[in-house]
């Protein structure tokens, strides 16, 4: 899923192009994207964007008349810039929004169509799309703890809350946490005065960092290659590579569809965090530490 430094970098390149353009229609394929009925998309036909924001992981086009096309790509949604007019992908395409200089498609992979388009009116309308997370670039470390402490969360769920920080997800959660050097199981409300600084600073770094990043990467291009999983990345993607800090091998967490990512060396002291499914198969016989689990599986392969 597109997350903050990703969301950015799509809003500078939409800025070049659609800011002060006029929106001469939407073309919508997919009957599950339109989550709104009242104002009607015919309503955005020949209103000029005057302004791009991003409401957590959701890229906001503010429209003449108060109007608000609130797009969330989800895991799969992604944005194409391409010619005026340009054709919709049979069976990637969900929507196009034409202006007179290009056309920006919007697709998503796969079979499960998650991805959303709202239309709302008026500042109110937007706020109700908005849960109401921390911007983190912009907060100050006492802002920070009161929202991580909150709620006696872990920190791998607290930092993926949207109503508690805005813009972080999956990924970039595990590569905050191994900078910051601690569990993604660890307890919010049991963290140190000093732990929480690690892990604000951290927060800004990586996220500045990743920002920067991409923005070099992309250049005055659109952005064409987002994805959760990138070759620079230290531990999100990465079972099985060695840490980058410390050469251990990067360990996961799984459950239903998604997988968190540690250093057990950098991040718990050594100590491996149970993974639900292998947990539950090994019961008593779960190794303990990364090294037992790497016994394990010598002895069976042998």
């Amino acid at each position: 899923m597109p997350e903050l430094p990703d969301i950015t970098i799509y809003l500078e390149a939409l800025g070049s192009r659609i800011l002060h353009q006029s929106l001469e229609r939407v073309r919508v394929a997919s009957p599950f994207l339109v989550r709104t009925v009242a104002p009607p998309l015919t309503e955005t036909q020949g209103r000029q964007v005057r302004e791009l924001r991003r409401i957590g992981k959701r890229i906001v086009i503010g429209l003449e008349g108060e109007l608000w096309l609130v797009i969330h790509l989800m895991v799969a949604g992604r944005l194409h810039w391409r010619e005026p007019n340009a054709k919709l992908a049979r069976k990637l395409g969900l929507a196009a929004f034409d202006f007179s200089n290009g056309s920006l498609l919007l697709t998503e992979a796969g079979t499960k169509k998650r991805a959303s388009l709202h239309l709302v009116k008026g500042e109110q309308g937007l706020r109700s799309l908005d849960p109401a997370g921390l911007e983190v670039l912009d907060s100050t470390l006492e802002n920070f703890a009161k929202e991580l402490t909150s709620q006696n969360h872990t920190l791998k769920r607290a930092l993926t809350d949207p109503t508690l920080f805005s813009g972080i997800g999956n990924a970039y959660s595990d590569e905050i946490l191994h900078r910051a050097r601690l569990s993604p199981v660890a307890l919010t409300q049991k963290l140190s005065d000093e732990q929480v600084l690690r892990l604000h600073r951290a927060t800004l770094d990586t996220l500045a960092e990743w920002i920067g990043r991409l923005r070099e990467e992309t250049g005055e291009a659109f952005p064409e290659k987002v994805t959760a999983f990138r070759a620079e990345m230290a531990v999100h993607g990465k079972f099985g590579h060695p840490c980058p800090i410390c050469g251990q091998k990067v360990q996961r967490i799984r459950y239903a569809q998604n997988e968190t990512n540690y250093c057990p060396t950098c991040q718990t002291g050594g100590k491996l965090l149970a993974d639900r499914t292998l947990s539950l198969l090994l019961k008593k016989d779960w190794p303990k530490t990364a090294e037992d689990l790497e016994e394990m599986r010598a002895a069976h392969r042998v």
